[in-house]
């Protein structure tokens, strides 16, 4: 299954600086041993933002990044590009994962503070 590089269009990520797709994919492999499939970098938010996103984000809005240090540091950055960032559906940063049933139903959301295991357990529920 194809996985989707996207990019954020408030937080400026490496993608904002003109790197290509291909440089994106080398980078991920080189440094993370990815093993899946790319698409190209995609706008995630906004008026250029895949109808796939528009439909994920419809489905399962923003529901905070949860408790703890790294939590904190995420909501602090959030506010400062969008003061109003809790009450909109955006992705507020990259690795925010979703969960889609056989049938196409939007089941879960995890911000990138989720612990992977709570992930897996979601998932593993689906099989």
């Amino acid at each position: 299954m194809p996985y989707l590089t996207r990019r954020h269009h408030k937080i400026k990520q490496e993608t904002d600086k003109g790197i290509k797709t291909e440089e994106i994919a080398t980078f991920c492999t080189l440094n993370y041993s990815t093993k899946f499939p790319q698409m190209k970098k995609s706008d995630v938010n906004g008026e250029n933002a895949l109808p796939l996103f528009t439909y994920l984000k419809s489905q399962k809005g923003f529901e905070g990044f949860g408790k703890g240090a790294k939590a904190l540091m995420m909501a602090g950055v959030a506010k400062k590009m969008d003061k109003d960032y809790k009450n909109n559906p955006d992705i507020k940063w990259n690795f925010t994962k979703f969960v889609v049933d056989r049938e196409g139903n939007v089941v879960a959301r995890f911000e990138p503070t989720a612990d992977m295991k709570e992930v897996e357990d979601c998932v593993a529920s689906l099989i």
